[in-house]
């Protein structure tokens, strides 16, 4: 509406001054001619007014604004754990350790001996009498095919000490002989957590040493009763055996009851061929007081050293008894 205004008020203006222009006769032409021209130069400005006016402005377009897009987060999200419970097989064994003859003990030749290992019931079933002890594979060492290995009940989590009888091979070697359980029920098993491993005895059987002189030591010692009464005599026995390949001169057995450092019973044996034995016995000596457990010593060929032996280091052996009160 402004701007309405103003043009409508220059024109009228320059209607006015046209006018004046043809106004009486006595107006002279120079000052027609100079408000001719001052009517031209309002004209002029008022077009340019209008026209400056016309246009519009440049509006400046607003700035894009850089929008932050969330980034695609991976959220972790807990899986809940479900608890398995897992059934615990009725017959499961564990070993536990080598009661004796751990493996690669040297057993000699043709030696007769007795393997036990501690073994754990990690199953869900008690062992009986009806368990038995079964040869697996490997070398068998004249070991039973089955054999009973408990006379008790073995309850889940308890232990069990399992022997069996094998004698050594004649020839060198390593020997192994493998062994696992069988249920009353025939199921046979063994120990880890699938129950079928197998447990084991390992021996190595050195080669014969070449025993070119003789050699002496004690291969059976007991003494009778035991436990000994007090004031009251033992019979000691002792098995003398040259193992050697020459026959051996004169030498002295000794035996010490333990009470104290003297001789309790000593025998002379003139001669012992390669090869042979010989067995002396005394029951003389009576123990003066108890004891709980008393260490007795027999010696062979320790007094000088009579003989000359392949294996000097052979020549004592040892047996701990009781003595109790009458």
């Amino acid at each position: 509406m402004k701007h309405n205004y103003r043009l409508l008020s220059f024109f009228v203006l320059i209607g006015f001054f046209l006018g004046a222009c043809n106004l009486g006769t006595d107006t002279s032409n120079e000052q027609a001619t100079a408000a001719a021209e001052t009517a031209n130069a309002m004209v002029t400005r008022a077009l340019e007014t209008a026209a400056a006016e016309n246009i519009p402005s440049a509006t400046p377009e607003p700035e894009a604004t850089a929008t932050s897009i969330p980034a695609n987060t991976a959220t972790a999200t807990a899986l809940p754990i479900t608890a398995t419970n897992t059934a615990i097989p009725c017959n499961r064994a564990e070993f536990v350790n080598d009661v004796n003859y751990p493996d690669n003990t040297e057993v000699a030749t043709g030696t007769a001996f007795t393997k036990t290992w501690r073994i754990k019931n990690t199953g869900s079933c008690t062992w009986t009498a009806d368990y038995v002890l079964l040869f697996d594979s490997g070398d068998q060492m004249n070991a039973p095919t089955s054999a009973s290995f408990t006379s008790n009940s073995i309850a889940p989590g308890e232990t069990v000490d399992i022997s069996v009888a094998l004698v050594a091979p004649t020839t060198p070697g390593t020997y192994q002989g493998q062994f696992k359980l069988r249920s009353p029920d025939n199921v046979a098993f063994g120990i880890n957590d699938h129950a079928q491993a197998a447990f084991w005895v390992k021996i190595v059987v050195p080669a014969a040493p070449q025993l070119t002189k003789p050699d002496l030591l004690a291969t059976s010692f007991t003494i009778t009763p035991n436990p000994a009464v007090q004031n009251a005599p033992v019979e000691v026995s002792v098995t003398i055996k040259n193992q050697g390949q020459t026959d051996a001169g004169q030498f002295k057995v000794y035996w010490l009851a333990g009470e104290t450092f003297t001789i309790s019973c000593q025998w002379v044996i003139p001669a012992l061929a390669a090869g042979a034995s010989i067995t002396q016995t005394c029951n003389t000596y009576q123990y003066g007081a108890t004891h709980t457990n008393i260490t007795t010593t027999v010696m062979v060929d320790t007094d000088g050293n009579a003989v000359d032996e392949s294996d000097e280091s052979n020549n004592e052996a040892t047996l701990n008894i009781e003595v109790k009160s009458p």
